[in-house]
């Protein structure tokens, strides 16, 4: 099957204070029609930029996409002039992001804000448009939609606010929705309800999503396959079920142990991996994750290591992922 997105030897660099930060150096991965994809990894791993790659809206200066490709439904994104990716974007693909409060328009109405996409994309009319905009809030859960539409932002608690920001990214019917960190700040309860409509929204339109967190209970319970990052780069994919059951990657193996067990005795303290992750613009020759790593040798320490393949759709970036898959100390 062709991949609605794919994206191959990424690599988006920031010049800052005379030093080249490689926020994201050589990522790759496919997304299929109707699947959710989840990339994970710890803060300044290189999710969100990649993301920002792939919508095009990498701040420049300083930032700039030096290589790679990005193809969308068979196009190639980084080859377009910004018109026409204006008009994928939004439209086709398009994105939810982390803060909805510096998102949002806080002079505009949320009526005007959901208008403004339908009428570029789909050439509603004011009518149109407004019907549309109040259609789009009901669906994302807006109580009396028809009157708060003419809300402002700041009207709109942090949830309700999340979900405009879902109604804006859905109005146009996109083939491919990103996801950056959608439930950050907002507590568990309202966490759940907007995971839930993120679901129920592919599920009734057969929309990809690429769903990126740090937070891998949320990616064990949405996601079809995970892209695991560090340090700018890809260090293990997989099928959900099987990265969870046999991870292949001493990094990996770290963010799962990490993850809170409720079953857990009483007074044992949470794991945590070793360490902070590097500085981007100064990495250690060899592996990136060596120095936090209990079973990395001089060999890590001085060669980079190969994506090897585990199984089947299961690759991981290590000297060792052979050991670590089969269940040796990782």
């Amino acid at each position: 099957m062709t991949p609605l997105l794919s994206v191959r030897d990424l690599r988006t660099w920031f010049d800052e204070e005379g030093r080249t930060v490689k926020a994201v150096d050589g990522v790759g991965f496919d997304v299929q029609r109707g699947e959710t994809l989840g990339i994970v990894g710890e803060s300044g791993s290189g999710k969100s930029v990649t993301s920002l790659s792939i919508m095009r809206l990498v701040p420049s200066p300083p930032g700039r996409i030096v290589s790679g490709q990005i193809l969308f439904d068979g196009q190639e994104l980084l080859g377009l002039d910004d018109e026409s990716m204006r008009r994928i974007r939004g439209h086709r693909v398009a994105m939810i992001f982390q803060d909805p409060m510096t998102s949002l328009n806080p002079f505009m109405r949320i009526s005007a804000q959901i208008e403004e996409v339908t009428r570029l994309h789909l050439r509603h009319s004011k009518a149109e448009a407004r019907a549309h905009a109040i259609a789009m809030l009901e669906r994302v859960g807006i109580p009396d939609a028809h009157r708060r539409a003419d809300d402002y932002p700041h009207q709109f608690s942090g949830g309700m606010r999340q979900r405009v920001m879902i109604a804006i990214a859905l109005a146009c019917g996109p083939d491919l929705v990103i996801a950056d960190e959608p439930t950050t700040a907002l507590d568990v309860t309202i966490q759940a309800q907007i995971l839930e409509l993120i679901r129920a929204s592919r599920a009734a339109t057969g929309s990809a999503v690429v769903l990126i967190t740090h937070d891998l209970g949320i990616v064990a319970g949405m996601t079809d396959r995970v892209v695991v990052m560090y340090a700018g780069k890809v260090f293990e994919t997989a099928a959900t079920p099987e990265l969870f059951a046999r991870p292949g990657n001493p990094y990996t193996h770290g963010l799962l142990r990490s993850v809170p067990n409720p079953a857990a005795e009483r007074g044992v303290p949470l794991y945590q991996i070793p360490g902070s992750p590097p500085d981007v613009a100064h990495l250690p020759p060899g592996c990136s994750f060596a120095p936090r790593c209990s079973r990395a040798t001089s060999l890590c320490r001085e060669q980079f290591p190969p994506f090897v393949e585990l199984a089947p759709g299961h690759h991981s970036l290590c000297h060792f992922a052979h050991d670590v898959y089969a269940g040796g100390d990782a």
